[in-house]
């Protein structure tokens, strides 16, 4: 789960991260006197949505008085921006942060994340503030430094010194820094953070170090401790079919292929993707239906791969092991008959109940084509695709 920047910096705030001041605005009147609550000469203006590249897309701007952040506060709020991770459609401001103006020395970029390689949380620092930290990989990966955290015992001083003496700050700001890290670190930890990134991190001209700005998303799977986290959820920046998967436990993530996936299982539905690519196509989707779906559970996953006007085809690959091949053909043709089936669908079955499974789909009269392995279902997803 993902949350907006004055969220971020709300959460982290009460860990001890230094943040700059700001308030949220959602009208141009409250910009004003957001902006006039301040009292700096110069404020900010952020839009709020959940990607990166704000500034380059038009959604971040500085006003010089009141009156000028009310005026850009009527020009954002509604406008759909474009970032290189909203995609060509953009998305729609509909709240805004009003942050006070600082004097910035330097920008740097600060992450904490898992490293899976290594099994340790990881800090990654860069000089290249502000820029997005895969493009530094891509161009200048000798300017990024890495610290892993020994769990049993956390991130240490000398460890947040480190990156700040590897950043060529001054030693007492990379000492603020490493304060920085710990109460970072600390955020992340009892959050159940899957990540906590700070782009720019910016040292002052007085040796301060701030998070200009936040961005964290969370374990969906650690939410049930943390019902405050829930709470933060922003529906209107979640795309619909995601966010009406969640409401029926479903793990879904779209993607921009045209070949429609169900699966039980998060590793196989990553092989069924693999195979997908591996033969020449693309998948619309991740969809994972989980061991124990019922057959509503099902349907509803059907509904949401048929809801996506990008798919041509449709691949189903279950192995019954909890999940039984039966229900899952069930669910497949009750979904079918529902939805008004006007894609080609594959369907492979394998497991418990498999000869009822694939005798419910061929009694059904749909147009079902059969496959017996992962490969073979692969190549005639793609072919039928391909045929429109």
């Amino acid at each position: 789960m993902k949350i907006h920047e004055y969220q971020a910096k709300e959460i982290l705030k009460k860990y001890g991260v230094p943040v700059p001041r700001g308030a949220l605005a959602r009208t141009p009147e409250e910009a004003e006197r957001a902006a006039s609550s301040l009292m700096t000469k110069v404020v900010v203006v952020k839009a709020q949505i959940h990607a990166g590249g704000r500034g380059k897309g038009g959604g971040v701007k500085l006003a010089r008085s009141p009156a000028e952040a009310k005026e850009l506060a009527s020009k954002m709020l509604g406008m759909m921006l474009k970032t290189h991770q909203t995609g060509p459609e953009g998305k729609k401001v509909r709240k805004l942060y009003i942050e006070e103006g600082l004097e910035i020395a330097r920008e740097l970029y600060l992450g904490v994340t898992l490293d899976r390689a290594s099994s340790r949380v990881t800090f990654m620092a860069s000089s290249e503030g502000g820029v997005e930290i895969e493009e530094v990989a891509a161009k200048h990966p000798e300017k990024i430094l890495k610290e892993a955290v020994d769990p049993a015992v956390g991130f240490l001083d000398f460890q947040g010194r480190k990156l700040g003496f590897g950043l060529g700050l001054a030693p007492e700001a990379a000492g603020k820094l490493a304060g920085f890290c710990k109460a970072l670190y600390r955020a992340y930890l009892e959050t159940d953070a899957s990540l906590a990134e700070i782009n720019p991190l910016v040292v002052l001209k007085d040796g301060s170090v701030l998070a200009l700005d936040a961005k964290m998303s969370f374990d969906d799977n650690a939410l049930f401790r943390h019902p405050e986290l829930v709470e933060l959820r922003d529906v209107d920046e979640e795309d619909p079919r995601e966010a009406e998967a969640k409401e029926h436990d479903l793990a879904y993530i779209a993607l921009d292929g045209d070949i429609g996936c169900m699966v039980n299982g998060a590793g196989l539905a990553m092989a069924t993707m693999d195979t997908i690519k591996l033969v020449g196509g693309e998948p619309a989707n991740f969809l994972d239906v989980g061991g124990g779906a019922s057959r509503e559970k099902v349907t509803e996953a059907f509904k949401l791969i048929l809801a996506d006007p990008k798919v041509k085809a449709v691949l189903i690959n279950i192995f019954g092991g909890i999940m039984k091949c039966d229900v899952i053909a069930e669910g497949v043709v009750e979904a079918a008959k529902v939805v008004n089936l006007r894609v080609p669908l594959v369907v492979r079955l394998e497991g418990t109940n498999v000869e009822k499974g694939n005798a419910l789909l061929k009694a059904s009269g749909l147009p079902i084509i059969p496959a017996e392995n992962l490969r073979q279902a692969a190549e005639k997803a793609v072919a039928a695709a391909r045929k429109g």
